[in-house]
């Protein structure tokens, strides 16, 4: 079986800047997922959601949609106009953890309401012509709840169902839990794809062992934490590239000169980097530390200081990133 890598979105990361430049730095990904797209009950886009998907935004990338969404007018109106861009299929988010999102009845929220995803499945497959495919949590209070809905899943032509191997009540917390993804896999007539904890090449082997029958594995923050990963996957070894610090380093100014650009003010540009070097960290010889130094610069110059620094020191010491 050949074997698939696809990035799962992360809502404020990965969007078509961050696409795009990893897929140049660093490949290994074959299809993008962007972060959802959500309506907040009224029937128009947001432009930051429109730019995202833009055809012209994505010229070498394969991505699909997404949408986060209880309403099934709101997942009609996006599918026509996704349509309209181009786009064949639309994925349904029913995955989302935070709590705000899973309390007003979305994201893993909507698992446990077998209900209204048949109704939102059944107008979306008459209303459209849509391809429509999953991400899902296996339940938001717990991994029972996804074998409810498989049943309503089988009765429509479904390309596939991305499962996060955790509920919505964990969060990012604790470990994935394989046995209930397993009983998921003899549950469903449909395609399952595996997501969850890929963090490393040997992490990622072990799911491959446990799940022969798989061919097809999302990654999500493993990927922003270690950039090099999906091609470390594909390529089968666990060697980082000799330059890999300097491919990291162009690829660190290539975002960062493009959301500078898109964001106004030092303040934005501080918290977005911020949030990036929350995974960045983890992979540097000593994560606290580069997080902290990150965290104490206070503006453009003493940031980009604080980076050179950080990887200078990574490169001399030639630590795994």
């Amino acid at each position: 079986m050949a074997l698939t890598l696809l990035s799962s979105p992360l809502q404020g990361f990965t969007d078509f800047r961050f696409r795009n430049a990893f897929n140049h730095y660093f490949g290994g990904i074959d299809t993008f997922y962007s972060p959802y797209i959500r309506l907040n009950g009224k029937l128009k886009i947001k432009q930051s959601y429109e730019n995202d998907i833009l055809p012209e935004n994505n010229t070498s990338l394969e991505v699909i949609p997404q949408i986060i969404t209880n309403d099934a007018d709101e997942f009609i109106y996006v599918a026509k106009y996704v349509q309209s861009l181009g786009y064949k299929e639309l994925n349904w988010n029913l995955g989302c953890p935070y709590p705000m999102v899973a309390k007003s009845g979305m994201g893993s929220g909507l698992i446990c309401n077998v209900p209204k995803i048949n109704e939102i499945l059944h107008r979306a497959h008459n209303e459209t012509d849509i391809l429509v495919s999953m991400k899902m949590r296996m339940g938001y209070d717990n991994a029972e709840e996804i074998l409810d809905v498989f049943p309503i899943l089988d009765q429509y032509p479904v390309k596939n169902i991305a499962i996060h191997a955790r509920i919505g009540k964990q969060l990012y917390k604790g470990p994935v839990d394989l046995d209930a993804f397993e009983k998921c896999i003899g549950s469903t007539k449909h395609k399952l794809y595996y997501n969850g904890d890929i963090t490393s090449v040997s992490a990622f082997k072990a799911i491959e062992n446990r799940f022969p029958s798989l061919d097809h594995f999302m990654i999500g923050r493993g990927l922003i934490a270690d950039p090099f990963l999906p091609s470390m996957i594909k390529n089968n070894t666990t060697e980082y590239p000799e330059n890999r610090w300097a491919i990291f380093s162009e690829f660190h100014d290539t975002i960062y000169q493009q959301y500078d650009a898109y964001l106004s003010g030092p303040t934005p540009i501080k918290l977005k980097m911020l949030g990036f070097w929350e995974f960045f960290s983890q992979s540097t010889s000593n994560p606290q530390k580069t997080y902290k130094a990150i965290k104490k610069a206070t503006n453009p110059m003493k940031y980009k200081q604080a980076v050179a620094q950080i990887l200078d020191k990574e490169m001399r010491t030639g630590s795994s990133f």
